[in-house]
């Protein structure tokens, strides 16, 4: 059965996009742990981040660097926390968390947003990528 992530790919479920290629997808989190909490998919579906492809692995994590880096313009964050937990998808996914502390990085923060706010947020990220 294909993961949530493989269905937004395929275009079966709705997401925010910041970033799409050939090998990545870059999502907003549906549960925001802080606003501009975004998530790097590759396409190809795995499990483990170890069993990635290393193209795919690369690209990731080459993705990830742009993506922070206009996350901290957009949310004026000291960081920007990476996280690979697996546990909620069985599909290798890449968090990329705007943070100011430690703390700012825990799960049991994430809520959802509006979706006037989560397409506020993809606009001012995808606008600092260019």
């Amino acid at each position: 059965m294909a993961s949530i992530f493989t269905k937004i790919i395929n275009g079966e479920l709705p997401s925010y996009k910041i970033h799409e290629d050939e090998l990545v997808i870059a999502i907003l989190a549906l549960d925001q742990v802080n606003p501009g909490h975004v998530i790097v998919i590759p396409k190809e579906e795995v499990n483990h981040w170890f069993d990635v492809p290393a193209d795919a692995y690369t690209r990731v994590g080459l993705v990830a660097q742009k993506i922070a880096k206009a996350q901290k313009e957009v949310t004026n964050c000291p960081r920007v926390g990476t996280i690979v937990a697996g546990f909620e998808v069985p599909h290798y996914h890449l968090h990329l968390i705007p943070a100011w502390s430690i703390p700012d990085l825990d799960f049991k923060r994430a809520k959802r947003l509006s979706d006037d706010e989560m397409k506020s947020i993809q606009q001012k990220i995808v606008t600092a990528l260019k």
